[in-house]
């Protein structure tokens, strides 16, 4: 197989395109760095599409590594033909491979094995092919085959003659590559999941499944989920229902030849082939299709979670208390300034048992007055409807300049029980490194989200029944391309957010660190060659994600990449405008200045795709795309779900986004549901075409269950 021409066919690319960006790959180019730097080679491809590229392209090699490998193992066998070796090479999937390789695989010894090693194949061959004996009966012509060898293994009856040979054409039907596809298909086409309750009169999770049937070829990828922990959980007993009768009877029409006096047996043998062979494998293959299918689907939909909640705009200029709600002991309390310096930390009981309410409020208007508070941040965790209530009096009643907002919680008594968090703050505990952190989720979500390892976070679906290797994988590719779409600020990030930035491993990440911590502030990207281990090449993947802010080379602050610092002098000479002046917001008119873009990249000897990205840095250095995502929704007065009716019209932010619908935060403490036919007028294929985690969005209430706790929401007024 050729792999270049076969991707560039699949992804609609140019041949040359994707030769250069493997090439550029197996150089150990991390996928940012092409994304960012490499455009002209790519064709302007994204982190996204190079990633699809690159997972395809290890598909496909390890795809043409197992062909070898089988040719190899069937031709030690010597049964390797031209033909088989040509159906193996034109291969496409791994599945097929495998199906081709079947009849050679080394396995345990079978019924038709037994049969064939007494010398019964040939009766075998003509049951298969119908031949018609020199004399007698089938049960004649099986009698010749009952020789002394056959009587030792068993098979000292005609008619056991006959069984034998039969297992053996089961066994050869079974493992048929043709046949095994086709009958795959007929299962996945026209089976059904079926799922039945252990116990009907427990009450469970799972009640929607104790009688469910639905078509294998419709069954969305959540109920997939569903069923197979309940399954797991010894609730419900599952199986795929195909008719078997159609499946046998097409299988036997693959066999053209069956007027003979075989017959009866070759058709009891497919019969049984099917029944005993096929069946089972095909409904364990079904199964585990789907499984993987809804597996990868949930990944992909975390993943998507992950980057809108990684993506949200960061509150510039707030200056916290940050309060991590609890009833026996206590709120926590955790004080920042604009920057995430911890200021100040206690504890206060608004809640039961003590509820002190009255201690609560001087204890914030202290922290608020002392400190120039402008802003209260809530955890979404045990006893936040009680500590929202309180900060919402306390804000009406003494100070209606703040305001607060709830923070999701989740992942933050990993962080702050981790050994990171013990090595960042070995003086505080683990209650007040918790409060910390849900400030500096609102100040910076992704600088502290890094922090805690991804399947942690929490905005997905069953992501504890994953793949947990793939999702690990797929989670770290979307922090990766977050923290490089942004970039880091060398001089303030934290070894976890630096060890995300293309080319640093976790050891360069903590050697920055101490570098710096050693010999001061980098004054310019130079400087970062002297770290210990961050060699040329990590340097070239590195440097344009690093930003230096007020050092010596006004550049270093911007995405441009040093290789490219000649281009950018060149380009603001053209505009007349010097690099200092950078530093002051950029040159808005830059493009009106420098004139026809691919006439400048003609005369710079510059591609056009990499000076269209030096001329938006200069006009913008050091942007935040994050800038542009929805703004932080704060609150100055709680509501209750006792508070909702039908019809009420709410702001909310996305804070989880599954198969089945968004949920959505609208201050209530409980999350409501916005059900897949309720977000657009439109049919919705999937609710991540509409929302994203971290959206602001315009609600109404449905339905209120105030006994369950539950809100159906629309997004269709």
């Amino acid at each position: 197989m050729d792999i270049i021409a076969t991707l560039a066919e699949e992804l609609g690319l140019k041949r040359t395109a994707v030769e250069a960006t493997v090439a550029l790959i197996d150089e150990g180019n991390t996928i940012p760095f092409i994304a960012r730097y490499r455009k002209e080679v790519t064709g302007g491809m994204d982190d996204v599409a190079l990633r699809a590229l690159d997972d395809r392209l290890s598909y496909l090699r390890n795809l043409e590594q197992r062909k070898e490998d089988v040719i190899a193992l069937i031709a030690a066998q010597g049964k390797l033909t031209p033909e088989l070796e040509r159906d193996i090479r034109d291969a496409m999937q791994l599945q097929r491979v495998e199906d081709l390789y079947k009849p050679y695989r080394k396995k345990r010894q079978t019924r038709a094995q037994k049969a064939r090693e007494a010398g019964l194949e040939p009766l075998a061959n003509m049951i298969i092919m119908q031949i018609t004996p020199k004399r007698g009966t089938v049960l004649d012509a099986a009698a010749e085959f009952a020789t002394p060898e056959a009587a030792e293994a068993g098979y000292d009856t005609p008619e056991k003659v006959l069984a034998g040979a039969s297992d053996i054409v089961a066994e050869t039907v079974a493992e048929d590559a043709e046949n095994v596809a086709d009958l795959r298909a007929f299962t996945e086409g026209t089976g059904a999941i079926v799922s039945v309750a252990i116990d009907a009169d427990e009450k469970t999770p799972y009640e929607p499944y104790y009688d469910f049937n639905e078509p294998v070829s419709k069954i969305p990828n959540h109920r997939i989920l569903a069923i197979d922990r309940g399954e797991r959980e010894g609730k419900l007993r599952v199986h795929v229902q195909v008719d078997g009768a159609a499946a046998v009877a097409r299988l036997g029409s693959r066999w053209p030849r069956r007027q003979g006096p075989f017959a009866p047996v070759l058709d009891a043998a497919i019969a049984d082939g099917y029944k005993r062979l096929m069946a089972p494998s095909l409904e364990r293959e079904a199964r585990a299709k789907l499984t993987v299918r809804a597996q990868m689907d949930a990944i992909k939909v975390f993943a998507k979670n992950l980057e809108g909640l990684l993506s949200a705009r960061p509150v510039h200029g707030a200056r916290i208390i940050s309060l991590d709600p609890g009833y026996r002991t206590g709120c926590k309390v955790a004080v920042l300034d604009e920057t995430g310096k911890l200021l100040d930390h206690g504890v206060v009981y608004p809640t039961p048992p003590r509820r002190d309410v009255a201690g609560t409020k001087r204890e914030l208007a202290r922290l608020a007055k002392c400190y120039r508070i402008n802003t209260i941040v809530i955890g979404n965790g045990t006893a936040s409807r009680e500590t929202e209530e309180v900060v919402s009096e306390f804000i009406a009643e003494q100070a209606p300049e703040l305001r607060y907002t709830i923070v999701n919680e989740a992942g933050a008594s990993v962080y702050s029980a981790s050994e990171l968090a013990s090595q960042e703050h070995p003086e505080l505990d683990v209650t007040t490194r918790g409060a910390m952190s849900l400030g500096r989720r609102l100040q910076d979500p992704l600088a502290e989200l890094v922090k805690i390892p991804p399947q942690s976070i929490g905005v997905g679906q069953y992501q504890h029944d994953l793949d947990q290797a793939e999702l690990a994988r797929a989670l770290g590719h979307v922090v990766e391309d977050v923290v490089n779409r942004v970039g880091v600020d060398a001089n303030t990030a934290s070894a976890s957010l630096l060890s995300y930035v293309s080319g640093i491993t976790p050891a360069v990440a903590k050697n920055i660190v101490a570098y710096r911590e050693e010999m001061g502030p980098f004054t310019n990207r130079v400087q970062l060659k002297k770290v210990p281990k961050l060699g040329p090449k990590a340097y070239e993947q590195c440097a344009g994600f690093l930003r230096i802010t007020g050092g010596t080379n006004p550049l270093d602050a911007t995405a441009v990449h040093p290789e490219s610092y000649e281009v950018a002098r060149a380009v603001l000479e053209r505009a007349g405008v010097a690099a200092s002046e950078l530093a002051c917001g950029g040159v808005p008119d830059i493009n009106q200045r420098v004139g026809s873009v691919a006439t400048l990249a003609g005369e710079l000897g510059c591609g056009i795709l990499t000076l269209i990205d030096i001329i938006a840095e200069l006009e913008k250095p050091g942007r935040d795309p994050r800038d542009d995502a929805p703004e932080v929704v704060f609150s100055r007065s709680a509501l209750s779900i006792d508070d909702l009716e039908p019809g009420m019209e709410l702001t909310g932010t996305v804070r989880n986004v599954v198969d089945f619908g968004a949920f959505v935060d609208i201050g209530v403490h409980q999350d409501g549901l916005v059900h897949i036919s309720k977000l657009a007028k439109r049919f919705v294929k999937h609710p991540s075409d509409v929302v994203t985690v971290g959206d602001t969005v315009r609600v109404w209430v449905e339905q209120v269950d105030r006994a369950r706790g539950r809100i159906s929401l629309t997004m269709v007024s």
